[in-house]
């Protein structure tokens, strides 16, 4: 009983927020990102190196650490954690990529696709690109193009109309080389921020 007990708690803790094989069938000659050498989400470059969907298990592999160089998180239990990953999995449309170096069993990179159901275009769907993210000390191994563009091509493969992200001036050129553009008279990013509620 003890056995099944543990058998069962570690497929829970390596269960993908969604199915791991469409990043394989990605097509990256679809993009006009530049790789030099060439990497895919299925060929990222390095043994060591693997694009996967996240995991629960990823909560001790430091990806809470790696958002918070993007921004603030909180602290996040391991039980908050464990009930958001339930929620998104359940709920659909939520596709948060990481990059795993599997030598520290550490995520150092990170991009969350969020599907959005339309009416519009014949009740099609909206990627948006966030959380884009890659560990300070493995920048300059074309890492953030790597998750972009695999991210990018997922909301393609999930048959979106389009993806949108918002971004800092200093990161459009970055952006525009991955087949994004600025839109005339429609690229503008305005928020509505609320108190934290609790």
């Amino acid at each position: 009983m003890g056995m099944q007990t543990h058998i069962n708690e570690d497929r829970n803790m390596s269960e993908y927020l969604y199915n791991p094989d469409i990043l394989q069938k990605l097509d990256f000659s679809k993009s006009p990102a530049v790789f030099k050498p060439k990497i895919s989400a299925a060929n990222p470059g390095a043994e060591w190196m693997v694009v996967r969907p996240l995991q629960r298990a990823d909560f001790d592999k430091g990806f809470l650490h790696l958002l918070s160089q993007l921004t603030s998180t909180g602290n996040i239990t391991r039980k908050q954690f464990d009930e958001r990953f339930t929620q998104m999995k359940m709920s659909g449309g939520h596709y948060v990529t990481v990059i795993e170096d599997t030598r520290s069993s550490k995520i150092i990179g990170a991009a969350t696709l969020t599907v959005e159901q339309k009416f519009i275009h014949n009740c099609s769907l909206r990627g948006r690109l966030e959380d884009v993210v890659v560990n300070d000390t493995y920048r300059g191994q074309q890492l953030g193009k790597l998750i972009v563009v695999t991210v990018s091509l997922l909301a393609q493969q999930l048959g979106c109309y389009k993806m949108s992200l918002d971004c800092k001036d200093k990161l459009i050129k970055f952006y525009e080389t991955l087949g994004y553009k600025l839109e005339p008279g429609n690229s503008n990013a305005m928020n509505m921020r609320f108190e934290d509620p609790s």
